[in-house]
């Protein structure tokens, strides 16, 4: 019996482990339902919003409806004032229909992406939502007026992320202050004084990478370039690349959102950036370390080393090796075992009996060091990525997803035949 027991709970264990569910919302897919708010949702692809709320748990999004988005509009803000103002609708914290009625205390304060930026002064990237007599709940930046009201929800899925549509735009004379303008920004200008000549350089050489630069510089951008030794020992294997993967290279090693060296260092975890299209995931995952801040993707680690300039819009990184792509190449060579020894000179001679004794010191073709050559094959399509993790995919609603895909149901089911075998 106890014997049963113990398989019982490896088994629970097991499942346990495949049915686990992970964060996975997708805000615009969320609103896609909703066609009186599309051009809230328009916005917050364009301003990169959209990937910073999907990419955190426990959020609330307070959308507005298309005629309230039109009036904003028209006010001729450029595309990081709005941002801005935008990213004051976004609380990280969750309020369901539930919870804003039954505020403790009958207010509270809420922070946002705003405030999360940096570029809020003070508590002005806060919100002060309040129960109002009624029924009615209020919104309104920190110290200013509750103008705008709780009109319903729109999705919720608890705790992880509730879509509600407040009355009208937040409004905040913060928010909408004007930004620099990026177009005076010199992108390359400012790598080249700053260690990171070659990677400027190159880039230039990009007619395509350039442009994609420039133009989501004023939604907010942050790169992540490579010291000029690291990238001179690169240059030969960016030199055999194709002319797509070359600017998918470029490109990957951007992030379409700034970030802040303190953003960083409090947002663990996958990025999408200036090459993500669809399938063609180009991720990259930043991983806290103390103080020190590591960029991951399957293929290699990098350590950011330096900050050339952390201004919003932008901020630039420098790292001390190349951040390469899976998409791009092979982690075979990474992975690759050790060489076995070389055999002895007498062994060459050896009978088939005898050599089939030895057989484990025949030579075999040593794989390169990550250290020496980390970049795969250029000319080879890279691997596909792990099957379960290709697997694993958002559901209709965009709001979750299972670990494992269908072979984790066929485990799951092989499972279950076996404890059902086992107790009878």
């Amino acid at each position: 019996m106890a014997k049963k027991m113990s398989s019982l709970i490896i088994i629970f264990n097991i499942l346990l482990l495949l049915t686990t569910q992970t964060h996975a919302h997708n805000v615009t897919r969320l609103l896609a339902n909703h066609p009186s708010f599309s051009s809230f949702s328009h916005f917050l692809t364009q301003t990169h919003l959209a990937d910073e709320i999907n990419r955190r748990r426990t959020i609330t999004v307070c959308a507005v409806d298309n005629a309230a988005m039109s009036a904003l509009t028209s006010k001729g803000y450029t595309l990081s004032t709005l941002k801005n103002i935008l990213s004051l609708h976004v609380l990280l914290d969750y309020f369901g229909t539930k919870k804003l009625h039954q505020i403790r205390d009958g207010s509270a304060l809420a922070a946002t992406l705003f405030q999360a930026t940096g570029a809020a002064p003070g508590t002005s990237g806060f919100v002060n939502i309040t129960d109002l007599r009624g029924g009615k709940v209020g919104f309104g930046p920190d110290g200013g007026d509750l103008s705008s009201f709780f009109v319903k929800s729109i999705e919720e899925v608890p705790y992880n992320i509730s879509i509600i549509q407040i009355s009208r735009v937040l409004p905040s004379e913060t928010a909408a202050a004007p930004t620099p303008a990026p177009a005076e920004m010199n992108l390359t200008g400012i790598m080249s004084a700053h260690g990171c000549k070659v990677f400027a350089e190159t880039l230039l050489t990009n007619p395509g990478a350039s442009k994609t630069y420039q133009e989501s510089l004023e939604g907010g951008m942050t790169v992540f370039c490579p010291g000029d030794d690291a990238m001179k020992g690169f240059l030969p294997k960016y030199k055999n690349l194709t002319a797509p993967k070359k600017e998918a290279f470029l490109d990957f090693l951007a992030v379409p959102t700034y970030y802040s060296m303190a953003m960083l260092k409090s947002n663990n975890g996958p990025m999408n950036t200036l090459a993500t299209d669809g399938a063609n995931k180009f991720e990259l995952t930043v991983q806290n370390d103390g103080e020190k801040v590591t960029l991951k993707t399957r293929i290699n680690t990098v350590k950011i080393v330096d900050t050339l300039i952390d201004e919003q819009p932008l901020a630039i990184y420098a790292t001390d090796k190349v951040l390469l792509p899976k998409e791009l190449f092979k982690a075979s060579a990474v992975e690759a075992p050790a060489p076995a020894p070389a055999p002895e000179d007498g062994d060459v001679a050896d009978s088939p009996k005898a050599a089939k004794g030895k057989a484990k010191g025949k030579k075999k073709k040593a794989a390169p060091s990550p250290d020496n050559d980390p970049f795969g094959d250029s000319d080879s399509p890279a691997e596909g990525p792990d099957g379960e993790a290709d697997d694993a995919t958002a559901d209709d609603a965009g709001a979750v997803r299972i670990i494992g895909g269908a072979k984790a149901g066929l485990v799951v089911s092989l499972l279950c035949l076996f404890a059902s075998s086992w107790l009878l």
